[in-house]
């Protein structure tokens, strides 16, 4: 593995960033890592201390480095809870930025991620042959045989990934690219719908609910046909370059447009997209686009609060949790409207969960890469959602409804999962409004 003295890429954390940290240690029991652990270099105020030192030269980024940078699950609890303000996020996307630029991984780990940030991500064909082909895996029972066999077990960490793997849903949420979707009754708002990448073939059903409880609200919805990957987990794993690829894309795709507003139901996209405008600070063509695409950006649930929310509802008889995404609550700083959501949704009993916003594990593929601490977390998690006798797990991003089946399998009490958009398109099927 290559190693270097010191930072020396345009993405190096920023010393101004650097700086505002005091090391008071408030942040150290916000970290999930902290927590677990115990240990000061995997907590946000050793991890910022050892930037400053290899900022300065006093430390190389070598092994120790990198593995306490790549345990943090920049899951940015750490900067609701920080009181000066340290954008904690931004440094440990920049220090996993050059690291990418100095690190040399084995061969098979590389061309993995080569295929999957490089094509598999970005491509509609690729997305939707490893959709259907997970889909037949799955449905024909070559899943449970597999799983039977043990035979996953012979190649390290593949069991544990495969057991996190998402269900395939056919047909897939591309076949609604290009497509406009009308409200229903009077127009009063007229967006557009990211799809994301993944979500595409694996939470097609979200989308699509997604559509319908925008239209019940007098939504007109718009899919835009170029629209891409929002690049939020290569900006995670340091692909920053090619992160500011698919933004571009992006706002070539969707800012022409006019709508009142772009719309993810990921919390996860939703914080790299409101970031545009910083991601493409140094490009002198789409700064300023950046910025603006990013001023459009909502989350689905913190638009539906925003506006006059069709009362319409019927009855969802089930008692509620609501876990945090933490890329809602601290990244985009939304936490009230998910809840205000699930309020007006006549006959739901909602049971508030101790420690709603610390991380559940997901934060993207850290669920895969770093399993054993991911799974730390998640039975924590699900200790607390236990407690509160909910029959109904809701929060607001696929990947922490993914992260949150796996705990109820493993750790819960059958548990139904789903997220906020959900639960409303199920309260207005019932209605039959």
């Amino acid at each position: 593995m290559a190693v270097s003295d010191q930072f020396s890429t345009a993405d190096k954390p920023a010393q101004i960033d650097l700086d505002h940290c005091v090391h008071c240690g408030l942040c150290l029991n916000a970290c999930p890592t902290y927590r677990e652990l115990g240990l000061e270099m995997d907590s946000p105020r050793g991890r910022v201390y050892q930037m400053i030192k290899v900022a300065g030269g006093e430390l190389r980024i070598g092994d120790s480095y990198i593995q306490h940078i790549e345990l943090c699950l920049a899951c940015r609890a750490c900067e609701s809870a920080c009181p000066s303000g340290v954008q904690y996020g931004r440094l440990v996307e920049a220090a996993r930025a050059e690291i990418e630029t100095v690190i040399e991984r084995p061969a098979g780990v590389r061309l993995l991620r080569e295929f999957v940030f490089g094509r598999l991500l970005t491509s509609r064909f690729l997305l939707r042959l490893a959709g259907f082909s997970l889909f037949l895996y799955q449905k024909l029972g070559i899943q449970r045989l597999v799983r039977a066999t043990g035979l996953l077990k012979l190649f390290d960490g593949l069991a544990e990934a495969e057991s996190l793997a998402p269900e395939a849903e056919f047909p897939s949420f591309f076949r609604h690219y290009g497509k406009v979707f009308p409200a229903e009754g009077e127009r009063t708002h007229r967006v557009a719908l990211l799809g994301g990448c993944i979500a595409n073939v694996t939470f097609a059903r979200l989308n699509e609910a997604t559509v319908r409880v925008l239209q019940k609200n007098g939504v007109e919805v718009h899919v835009p046909e170029e629209q891409t990957c929002c690049g939020a987990l290569h900006v995670h794993s340091g692909r920053v370059e090619e992160a500011r690829k698919l933004a571009r894309q992006n706002i070539d795709a969707l800012l022409p447009g006019n709508y009142d507003a772009i719309i993810t139901n990921a919390a996860g996209c939703g914080s790299t997209l409101k970031e545009y405008g910083h991601l493409l600070s140094g490009d002198p063509e789409y700064a300023e686009r950046g910025k603006q695409f990013s001023s459009l950006m909502r989350d689905i649930t913190e638009f539906l609060a925003s506006i006059e929310l069709n009362p319409k509802l019927g009855p969802v008889r089930a008692k509620a949790t609501y876990q945090d995404s933490c890329h809602l609550a601290h990244g985009q700083k939304v936490r009230v409207p998910p809840r205000q959501l699930l309020a007006a949704v006549p006959e739901l009993q909602f049971r508030e969960m101790a420690l709603s916003d610390m991380c559940c594990g997901s934060a993207g593929i850290y669920n895969v890469v770093q399993n054993e601490m991911s799974m730390a977390i998640l039975e924590k998690k699900m200790e607390n959602v236990n407690r509160t006798g909910a029959d109904l797990l809701v929060t607001a991003n696929p990947g922490c409804l993914l992260q949150l089946k796996a705990g109820v399998a493993k750790h819960g009490t059958g548990q139904r999962v789903v997220h906020v958009v959900e639960v409303l398109d199920e309260s207005y099927r019932g209605a039959g409004a």
